[in-house]
């Protein structure tokens, strides 16, 4: 660990110096829209925007959005979880919880109203990666208070072609495929791949079948654009290592699966969306986009929870859970005049869920070697249901009394109504509530493309409470959860746009946060009183020689209860001024990429996750541990070979709180070695 940090300090201090031997300046695209719906730079921008390029994934062999971000300042992504080996639970501000952060793909919600659905994303053909820090803009309504990751899909009219195929450790493979089609008026592209990985964990693996198509057409100032998305997902799920006391159990093996027999998690899901964007009065544009999504889950799983060879130690469920999510959004986007550039728009989130289960006990040996035997439930006698609709008018602008300083300002009346259960006396609770951000830029030096700007902001938001589909008794709504957050920090460019700095300090006040808990012997939702989140993040990116090019980053998170009190047994107690779970103090991470047209490329990256506690009550102490990337290619003509690495120190540290098993957690997978060709044309 030591020499890692060392390593990374190194890249930090060494980035202006290492720059000097590129000469020409490095153009700055404006691709950030996340923040605005308008292309803009991200140093143009009141927040912590970073923006990662599909030409960096490729370079590194990215195929996860662990891997993607994993040198994203400040943001850990913890794979797997109770979503299953292809799902994923990110960090960021230092709140590790699925429903704390928005998933936007190519400007729909990915998830709808419910959770961000990691395990159906797919990366691949990304153009790329949006990231903004803290609560969602005012254009995404009540959706997230940590961060918002757009992913980006190139364009329909695209017409390069790629044809892949990979094999790797475990058993793994799969292929790929992308094309660009024209018909008509119309240019399209579609995108196809399939993946099966295995892990080192026993009886676990996924295999993902993935089609994205897309489509647009322009005419003058018009432009319409169509897409499809349908993902086949097949998981055997892992087991998350039981905690007694203070660590987690030496009685249970590292890789063991406390399954039962023939578990899976399958989860069916299609997206359909469009859109459009049409000049009107005054030279403004009005945009729209539509999206409804379906999703089938099906579940049959277990959790130990007695560590002891003892009958029915053992407790699972089987579960059908449907899904329909609506997403619909219309805004007018006036220019920029009179230093001055205004949008005003209204958006409507719909979701319905139901689900159906059972509930069983049955036995499992601790070694967890063989899979124990317990036939699925036949009759569903259980059901959990939740319809949720979120409506909004939301209005932003911004101001630029001087080139130097710009002003900015979002405004969003939320209107939520939730229903949880089936009948007339079924639980339900509305909401009416502002939410509202400002934010402002100023330029202390320009020269050329070099420059050095201060920016803050202040943002309050509002999000209705997360539903599990539990099948608990439970069927009570939550508290919905509020924050308020500020934000401040330096945004710096030299050597002619070819080093980058960002620095930034935040601080959010949490109220009614949703956590974990166990209600007679089931997994249910809590409103957590009040938190707070403050840290201190830092991130440097250069250009070194040609086709070279550096990465580091370092954060400091302190998260923290400041009045909850929660039963544990028979005892209530006050946890204020005890660590968040699973919050790591400290993160870092440092890479480097070498990435010519033709020829050998290679990259290297390490990340340090710092000391945490694995429970509130912080009696349960991990110490920090790293984890080190690395890939190797080469490339000639159209034709391109590869081998990569992941977590080659094979670390096996605890990364993710299990929501369903009580004190379980899921473990860093093991080392996973990948091959592939990759042919262009």
């Amino acid at each position: 660990m030591k020499y890692s940090w060392l390593a990374a300090l190194a890249l930090l201090a060494a980035s202006p110096q290492l720059a000097q031997s590129q000469q020409a300046p490095t153009p700055i695209p404006p691709v950030s829209v996340v923040a605005t719906r308008t292309p803009e730079a991200p140093h143009d921008i009141p927040a912590s925007i970073e923006v990662i390029s599909g030409a960096d994934l490729r370079a590194r062999g990215v195929s996860t959005l662990k891997d993607a971000l994993s040198l994203a300042a400040g943001i850990s992504i913890a794979p797997g979880g109770d979503g299953g080996p292809a799902s994923a639970v990110p960090e960021m501000w230092g709140l590790r919880e699925q429903d704390a952060f928005l998933l936007v793909v190519d400007g729909i919600p990915w998830g709808g109203a419910f959770n961000p659905a990691t395990a159906s994303l797919s990366l691949r053909d990304v153009e790329r990666i949006e990231i903004l820090r803290g609560p969602a803009p005012v254009t995404f309504g009540a959706t997230s208070f940590v961060g918002v990751i757009h992913v980006v899909h190139s364009a329909a009219s695209l017409d390069s072609r790629y044809l892949s195929a990979f094999g790797g450790s475990y058993g793994s493979g799969g292929g790929a495929l992308d094309v660009g089609l024209k018909m008509d008026k119309w240019v399209s592209r579609l995108s196809a791949d399939f993946e099966k990985k295995g892990f080192k964990d026993d009886r676990t693996q996924f295999t993902r079948g993935h089609g994205l198509w897309r489509a647009s057409m322009t005419e003058g100032a018009k432009k319409t654009w169509l897409s499809a998305d349908l993902s086949i997902l097949q998981q055997d799920p892992a087991s998350p290592h039981v905690r007694e006391g203070p660590a987690l159990s030496t009685a249970t093996p590292v890789d063991a699966n406390y399954n039962p027999s023939g578990a899976y998690l399958n989860q069916n899901r299609f997206a359909i969306s469009g859109g459009m964007e049409r000049p009107v009065f005054d030279g403004a544009t009005w945009g729209t986009s539509a999206s409804y999504t379906y999703t089938a889950n099906k579940v049959f799983r277990g959790f130990l929870v007695d560590v002891s060879n003892t009958a029915n130690n053992s407790s699972g469920f089987r579960e059908n859970i449907d899904v329909s999510d609506l997403y619909l959004d219309t805004h007018l986007i006036w220019p920029a005049k009179n230093d001055w550039r205004f949008m005003a728009g209204a958006d409507l989130l719909w979701g319905d869920g139901e689900a159906k289960g059972a509930t069983f006990n049955y036995t499992s040996t601790l070694n967890g070697i063989n899979a124990p035997y317990k036939a699925e439930p036949t009759v569903l006698n259980l059901d959990a249901a939740d319809s949720r609709l979120f409506l909004g008018a939301y209005a932003s602008g911004e101001w630029k009394p001087d080139p130097r300083f710009t002003l900015s300002a979002g405004l969003r009346m939320n209107i939520t109504n939730e229903k949880r259960g089936d009948g007339a006396d079924a639980p339900s609770q509305s909401n009416t509530k502002l939410s509202y951000s400002v934010g402002a830029l100023y330029s202390l030096w320009e020269q050329d493309a070099n420059h050095l700007r201060a920016f803050v902001n202040y943002r309050d938001t509002f999000k209705p409470a997360a539903a599990d589909f539990g099948l608990g008794d439970d069927e009570k709504i939550l508290k919905p959860e509020t924050s308020t957050s500020y934000e401040g920090g330096l945004k710096y460019r030299g050597m002619e746009g070819r080093w980058d700095v960002e620095a930034s300090y935040f601080h959010m006040d949490f109220t009614n946060l949703v956590t974990a808990t166990v209600v007679s012997g089931q997994p249910s939702l809590q409103n957590a009183g009040s938190t707070r989140f403050t840290g201190f993040e830092l991130a440097t990116d250069v250009k070194l020689m040609d086709a070279t090019w550096a990465r580091a980053s370092y954060s400091s998170h302190d998260g923290k209860f400041v009045d909850f009190t929660q039963a544990f047994g028979s005892t209530n107690t006050q946890l204020a001024g005890k660590r968040f779970e699973m919050s790591a103090k400290q993160l870092y991470s440092g890479g480097i990429t070498y990435a010519p047209a033709d020829g050998f490329n290679a990259n290297a990256s390490l990340n340090y996750i710092g000391d945490r506690f694995l429970n509130k009550r912080n009696t349960a102490p991990a110490k920090g541990f790293s984890t080190y990337d690395a890939g190797v290619g080469f490339r000639m003509g159209r034709w391109e070979a590869r081998l990569d690495g992941k977590n080659l120190g094979n670390a096996r540290d605890a990364v993710s709180e299990s929501e369903i098993g009580d004190a379980q957690y899921y473990l860093m997978p093991a080392t996973h070695v990948q091959a592939g060709i990759t042919i262009k044309w």
